[in-house]
């Protein structure tokens, strides 16, 4: 919702290998707690797309910077050697995760 967009409930629930049932739990809790809403789809008046509210976004950027920061002091703690071992696996690193993604894991 926040990095692709509105989305319907199935490829939310897709997206995160859960049934439909457990996404509409989830997001009538996002929704309860002002993270989400529910708007008439674009593209069928019949159906609904969830989106992030201002609130929602602004609770996964955050955490999304907090997370870089992590990663950022982690490189940074490490030797000079193993910080230009890390760099040269980082495409092979990139290739498994799209691996990961493809196998829809």
């Amino acid at each position: 919702m926040v990095y692709a967009g509105p989305q319907s409930l199935g490829s939310l629930a897709a997206a995160e290998g859960v049934a439909g049932p457990t996404m509409t739990r989830i997001v009538d809790g996002l929704e309860s707690l002002g993270l989400a809403e529910r708007r008439p789809s674009t593209s069928d008046g019949r159906s609904v797309s969830v989106a992030a509210t201002q609130a929602g976004e602004n609770l996964m950027r955050a955490a999304q910077q907090r997370r870089i920061e992590a990663i950022a002091a982690a490189f940074a703690a490490l030797s000079a050697s193993d910080q230009r071992r890390l760099a040269a696996a980082a495409g092979l690193l990139d290739k498994l995760a799209h691996s990961i993604k493809d196998a829809g894991c």
